[in-house]
């Protein structure tokens, strides 16, 4: 288990969630065009209060990330600093504490179930098993997500108490394999099951892509994690409606978040 934040740096540097990270500096750059000209794709769910240029989001995610802030800078993968990843997971870790401490209804969901499930489970067992609820609305609801190749249905499912996408279709394999999205739609369908149902909605949900951003615009309080090339969150973090962001690369191999979940745990005051 890591114990201490050395041996957590030491970590994140040799599975590449944090230092060189594999995401891509033009793609990082594309998705900052994107953002600036309010391409729904990579706005989460998001409304940015006023337009973001891609100067100012460059040195915005320099700050958040620790990436470059050089615009001459269009190859090569990112860097992002694994302190900042650090400090960032500690702010995580004092979040999860309070909602234990005051027992708060929590959603849990995200859009990498193939990487990020393994991080997400653990805090919804251990926020579970110290009071709080964690929710699971809408369970074998079927969502509709416009993607590339048309509009598509999934169905929202929770393994380990953790909202995914799955597919529905028994010819694909099981409902509950997770797929990919960016969408907040998920998260909507979850908060109209569980105000269809009487509540309780969630005083914290905790995630990523649409479920963090989809939340904040909602006036939901979010935490979650972002990657380099994902501004959304961190536009939403300056904005005050996602009040921790951790930046991380959320797509090396899934088994290498497990032992950041449970230093989180650890600084959470929490056990399973």
């Amino acid at each position: 288990m890591l114990t201490d934040a050395p041996l957590l740096r030491r970590h994140l540097l040799a599975t590449g969630i944090a230092g060189p990270v594999a995401t891509s500096r033009d793609k990082s750059l594309r998705r900052y065009q994107q953002f600036a000209a309010r391409d729904p794709r990579v706005l989460l769910g998001l409304e940015p209060e006023r337009d973001w240029s891609v100067a100012e989001l460059l040195r915005l995610m320099a700050e958040r990330c620790g990436t470059s802030g050089d615009p001459g800078r269009i190859s090569g993968t990112e860097v992002i600093d694994p302190d900042r990843t650090i400090d960032a997971l500690h702010a995580f870790a004092e979040r999860l504490r309070d909602a234990a401490h005051d027992c708060e209804a929590v959603l849990f969901g995200t859009g990498h179930p193939d990487r990020l499930l393994g991080f997400y489970a653990p805090l919804a067992a251990g926020l579970s098993a110290a009071g709080c609820v964690v929710l699971t609305p809408g369970e074998g609801r079927d969502v509709d997500i416009t993607t590339r190749f048309g509009v598509r249905t999934y169905r929202l499912n929770y393994p380990d108490s953790v909202a995914v996408l799955g597919d529905p279709d028994p010819s694909t394999g099981p409902a509950t394999r997770g797929v990919h999205t960016h969408s907040p739609l998920p998260l909507r369908a979850a908060l109209g099951a569980a105000a269809a149902a009487g509540g309780p909605l969630p005083g914290l949900v905790v995630g990523d892509h649409g479920w963090a951003c989809g939340a904040g615009q909602l006036g939901i309080e979010a935490i979650g994690l972002a990657d380099a090339d994902d501004p959304a969150p961190f536009v939403a973090q300056v904005e005050g409606r996602v009040p921790v962001v951790v930046p991380l690369d959320d797509s090396v191999q899934p088994d290498s978040y497990g032992p950041v979940a449970d230093y989180v745990l650890k600084h959470a005051r929490l056990s399973l």
